[in-house]
């Protein structure tokens, strides 16, 4: 009950100062995280959470799911078409130099093997936009730079599992069955549009009416189905979060519209309820065993593998500079690769433990890093506040820049 206490507590919190929080520099995120770890083992000691719980891994997994599910459905086919070109660029290429560039400095300053490094970069590869909200989540930010954003960290969640799943065969010395991880990953995609593409076309009967204020529970149905069905079925859960949304948005945008808004809240709440619990996690002794190699790593994959790697994808594109430097600063690493770093403890790997915390502090100067400056960058892209917050200057209509 202390864990419910001090979610509702920090909630709270929250609630009451979103409304400066998205002027300033304050993060929600942040204070899910920072109380999570004031009532952990390495605070006050009120919750006691083993890292290899499978409440934990339930939690980060479902989260990660529910955040795919509501940015799929602000990327339908005709946006993922229109920005296919910077999208495509962020995922072919920005993201395996960003797996090679964390991994080669892993093995030089940390001493673990090739494969172990790999599987850190492997792991740290995908982006997570819930924590650059100011940019994603905003209809005044241009539409190109969020539609690039919203869709790679949509589709590398699932993209990069492979890659972690084949250095975490290797890492413990099993085969890799290539052809089931392929049969996974396609089945993933194949649920996500199959299902609710079945669900949408049936709601065009006449039989099939639902009452307004039940119309943004039909997308959460589809949701909670899909993610048993990959769940029982072994498909990629994430690549068929992000497909569905996206299928629900094109064959029914008034059904992703009336979702929108109770989506967004849902992935709020999973995403706090997550944040807190991964605080709780980080004790000081989880992390006062590593190294000084160990922090360097986490550093140069924030400030310089991403940025580095995502300027050199976008290069000769149409994308104007400012909005380039924008994308290669938010590249956060969230959920995917706290549930990911969960999989290396359970798979019990000789270095194990290293990754997870190597993983977790990698995570926790993201958040504190990203989460913090969405709103000086979105300020900086002369971006208004968001509707309905107190600024104390006169409202002036905002116009979506294509």
């Amino acid at each position: 009950m202390a864990l419910v206490l001090a979610f509702g507590l920090v909630l709270l919190i929250s609630v009451s100062l979103s409304g400066l929080a998205a002027r300033t520099i304050l993060s929600t995120a942040l204070m899910f995280l920072v109380a999570g770890a004031l009532i952990g083992q390495g605070g006050l000691g009120l919750v006691d959470i083993p890292s290899n719980s499978a409440f934990v891994t339930v939690l980060a997994d479902l989260a990660l799911f529910t955040v795919l599910f509501t940015d799929g459905q602000r990327a339908g086919l005709p946006d993922l078409k229109q920005g296919w070109r910077l999208s495509g660029r962020a995922l072919g290429l920005a993201m395996p130099l960003t797996m090679v560039g964390i991994a080669v400095p892993t093995h030089f300053l940390t001493g673990l093997d090739w494969t172990t490094s790999f599987l850190i970069g492997a792991i740290l590869s995908p982006t997570d936009p819930v924590f650059a909200s100011a940019i994603v989540g905003r209809t005044d930010v241009p539409m190109r730079l969020r539609r690039l954003l919203n869709v790679e960290s949509g589709l590398n969640d699932g993209l990069a599992l492979p890659f972690v799943l084949i250095f975490l065969a290797t890492a413990a010395n099993r085969d890799t069955d290539f052809l089931t991880i392929g049969i996974e990953l396609a089945a993933g995609l194949a649920l996500g549009v199959v299902i609710p593409a079945i669900v949408v076309l049936a709601w065009r009967l006449r039989i099939f009416t639902a009452e307004p204020r039940l119309q943004a529970l039909g997308p959460l149905a589809i949701a909670v189905m899909l993610y048993a069905t990959c769940h029982l079925t072994h498909a990629n859960p994430y690549l068929a979060a992000f497909a569905a949304g996206s299928t629900i948005a094109t064959l029914d945008r008034v059904a992703a519209e009336h979702f929108e808004h109770f989506g967004d809240l849902l992935s709020e709440i999973t995403k706090f309820a997550a944040l807190l619990v991964f605080g709780a996690l980080i004790t000081p002794e989880r992390i006062s065993h590593l190294s000084v190699g160990d922090w360097a790593v986490a550093i140069i994959a924030i400030l310089l593998v991403r940025p580095a790697a995502m300027m050199l994808s976008l290069l000769r594109t149409p994308l104007p500079a400012r909005e380039r430097s924008v994308a290669a600063w938010f590249g956060p690493k969230g959920f995917a690769s706290v549930v990911y770093g969960l999989l290396v403890l359970q798979a019990g790997i000789p270095a194990g433990e290293h990754v997870f915390d190597l993983v977790a502090i990698t995570i926790a100067l993201s958040i504190v890093l990203h989460s913090s400056t969405d709103v000086p960058v979105a300020k900086a892209l002369s971006v208004e506040p968001p509707d309905g917050l107190p600024t104390g200057q006169p409202e002036r209509p905002v116009r979506e820049q294509p």
